[in-house]
């Protein structure tokens, strides 16, 4: 007697599952998303646990684990290693995403380009683009294509069985979304498949430890698509993104557990595609040559290295009812707080003028360092008078008016020194002990000896 299919409902975008089909998905507000899929019967075994599985586990003490460093790969991209957190490590797998045209494949190629010139063996697998469109591309990027071994698939099991002939070290899958595995009856691209598609081949690199790269696709609001669990499932997640005038590509580590959270890499877009960028401080700091009020530049602490990037502010009188507060680059709920402490403990108050802060470049500011950085930006263009572009600001500004010490003072300071700045508003928390040669230091505790100082540095 056949055994009764048991199937269950989950909404593509964000994972959820349900007993029962719903329009809306109640977790991401999502209409028409929840499809139905068969789940597997229990008794029914995982293929890669009955062809791939080793020797059985065995429980050992914690004091008894080898601690010995993760053996790493270079990639040739010394930015792309900076992401991963060194290089890439044996049996891992990275999951990297971006929006259509970013360069994720091109990024890849050149990576295993680089790594198969050193005869390590690589295999570009690719689901959504021919063999010759692949080719053409490292023939225009000008890639030595003789030790790149490739292959048009996209069911794993089958992936599966040619990595047991060809043994390689490095596996490229191209892409996730468009993978599927026989244990499921849904389409491709469901998230069932992606997530079955994930987690076989995740097994298969810890067990034979191969490193594995897989492509990702975004959703239109630049989120990854599938499930949830395909970044729980993956070690390495990575982001890459352009910014806004399209020329420069940034590589963000969101998850990583062999390396730092929230790494980032430089590179630039050109005919022969990614080139890295050897000093991204300059790339963000390209200023005009007349010095104008609302600029200011700042130092903020991107994974393990400084970065100076400008700040604009633009404040003008309301011409309706209603002041707009706008930012770019920013989070908003911060742009208000710090105006409200303008008002409160700075004596500006701006409550009539619409305001508008930009981070030049197209960069994410996630930290609070900042914060002066953009409080001397508004009172410069609320004044209409130019603060010195020798200078920089850091710190974070507390609700009382107070300025904050921020992390790795020192190495922002030494950072801007190099960069030719010679001027510097810090809180006094980060305050160096020895003078560092060339560079004056302003140290400040409240909002109000900053605005003392402004235009006076």
């Amino acid at each position: 007697m056949s055994k009764k299919t048991k199937t269950a409902f989950v909404c593509d975008q964000c994972g959820a599952d349900y007993p029962r089909w719903n329009g809306q998905c109640t977790s991401c507000g999502e209409w028409n998303t929840i499809k139905e899929i068969r789940l597997a019967p229990a008794n029914e075994k995982h293929p890669v646990s009955n062809g791939y599985a080793g020797n059985r586990s065995e429980v050992k003490f914690l004091s008894d684990v080898n601690l010995s460093e993760a053996e790493r790969i270079s990639s040739g991209i010394s930015e792309f290693d900076r992401v991963l957190g060194g290089g890439i490590v044996r049996g891992s797998v990275v999951l990297i995403g971006g929006a259509p045209g970013a360069g994720k494949s091109t990024l890849l190629l050149q990576a295993i380009a680089h790594i198969a010139a050193r005869d390590i063996s690589v295999l570009y697998v690719s689901g959504e683009e021919s063999l010759q469109q692949i080719a053409e591309r490292a023939n225009r990027l000008k890639l030595p294509a003789d030790k790149i071994m490739m292959l048009a698939e996209t069911s794993v099991q089958r992936i599966c069985d040619v990595l047991d002939d060809i043994h390689p070290q490095i596996l490229v899958i191209d892409s996730i979304q468009v993978m599927h595995t026989q244990t499921s009856d849904s389409a491709a691209g469901s998230v069932s498949q992606v997530r079955e598609s994930a987690s076989y081949l995740t097994q298969y690199a810890k067990q034979h430890n191969v490193s594995i790269f897989m492509v990702g696709h975004v959703t239109k609001d630049h989120s990854l698509a599938g499930p949830m669990t395909l970044s729980h499932i993956v070690d390495t997640q990575v982001m890459l993104a352009s910014t806004d005038d399209a020329r420069y590509r940034v590589l963000r580590a969101d998850k990583n557990r062999f390396g730092s959270v929230g790494e980032l890499g430089f590179f630039a877009m050109d005919s022969s595609g990614l080139k890295e960028v050897k000093n991204p401080s300059a790339m963000f700091l390209n200023r005009a040559e007349k010095p104008s009020s609302g600029s200011v530049v700042t130092v903020l602490w991107e994974g393990t290295r400084p970065l100076l990037v400008e700040i604009q502010a633009l404040v003008t009188e309301c011409q309706y009812g209603n002041p707009r507060r706008l930012a770019v680059g920013l989070d908003q709920n911060r742009l208000a707080m710090l105006l409200a402490i303008l008002t409160r403990h700075g004596g500006i108050a701006t409550a009539s003028d619409e305001i508008y802060a930009n981070v030049v470049g197209g960069i994410r500011v996630t930290e609070t360092s900042s914060d002066l950085a953009i409080v001397a930006s508004i009172v410069s263009s609320l004044r209409n008078k130019v603060v010195s572009q020798e200078a920089f600001f850091f710190g974070e500004l507390g609700l009382n008016g107070e300025i904050r010490p921020v992390a790795n003072g020192h190495a922002r300071l030494n950072d801007a020194a190099k960069h030719g700045f010679t001027k510097a508003v810090i809180p006094k928390g980060n305050a160096p002990k020895k003078a560092i040669a060339g560079l004056e230091i302003h140290a400040v505790s409240t909002l109000s000896e900053v605005l003392d100082i402004l235009f006076e540095i």
